[in-house]
């Protein structure tokens, strides 16, 4: 008897583990448009079922990958309304109101890996930290023109005007990308002299226009949130064309 009941508890336990590490289903159009308005980036496979190849490589990238959620949908009607046709793994995310498709249908191999590298090289937000791997999505995305925040972490201000651009950040979906570059970091050294500036020069705001390759600084005092608005807004207008730009000779990339 004993040992029925503790195998009972045993399978009950196996069940909710499982249960637990299972992916939300997303049954209709309503619930998807819900999920993906839930954050500034999540993920949703489009598959086929959970025995669909990619699906437990999904999961295992879900675990690893906490700061973004993941969701499955297997109603096909719901994939047409995302123009997905086949077994797809999609990123979706606010910044830039962008849609990242990998198509794994054809793929030979699925790998947890590679869907981790898909989803963090992608993860784009209203305010992206600058390295080496968030530096592909934001150099790949449309949105060529980046709104640059230069501070040093650690200190008062860099969590103040963290939460300030980050705020005013929506504000310019479609046409800014707001980037963080921690001048604490030697690697992003080079950036700082790209704009003739060094860490002890920080906080300052900059602009980066990936079309022109023309980049400026905005001028010393406060970083207010009125002053980046209209720093932004002047660009947009054109009239940063006129002023002269920062640091060095203009380059292709930071």
């Amino acid at each position: 008897m004993l040992i029925t009941v503790l195998f009972s508890i045993l399978v009950s336990s196996v069940i909710a583990t499982e249960k637990d590490i299972a992916l939300p289903r997303l049954n209709n159009t309503k619930a998807a448009e819900a999920f993906i308005d839930s954050a500034e980036v999540v993920v949703i496979g489009f598959l086929e079922g959970e025995e669909s190849h990619g699906y437990q490589e999904l999961v295992a990238a879900a675990k690893r990958v906490d700061s973004v959620s993941v969701a499955i949908c297997t109603v096909k009607e719901v994939w047409a309304d995302y123009s997905v046709s086949s077994d797809t793994i999609t990123l979706f995310r606010k910044a830039d109101n962008h849609q990242e498709n990998l198509d794994i249908a054809e793929a030979k191999k699925v790998e947890a890996d590679g869907l981790v590298n898909f989803i963090t090289i992608n993860e784009v937000r209203y305010l992206t930290e600058y390295n080496q791997v968030t530096a592909v999505g934001l150099f790949n995305s449309e949105v060529k023109s980046h709104l640059l925040l230069f501070a040093n972490r650690g200190t008062k201000q860099y969590t103040e005007l963290q939460k300030k651009l980050r705020a005013l950040a929506p504000e310019f979906t479609g046409k800014f990308l707001f980037v963080l570059i921690n001048g604490a970091v030697k690697s992003n050294l080079r950036s700082l002299g790209y704009f003739g500036i060094t860490s002890q020069d920080l906080p300052r705001v900059g602009i980066y226009d990936g079309l022109s390759d023309m980049k400026w600084l905005l001028p010393e005092g406060e970083i207010s949130t009125e002053r980046v608005q209209e720093f932004c807004q002047s660009f947009l207008r054109g009239e940063l064309k006129e002023v002269k730009q920062a640091g060095a000779e203009p380059k292709t990339e930071l």
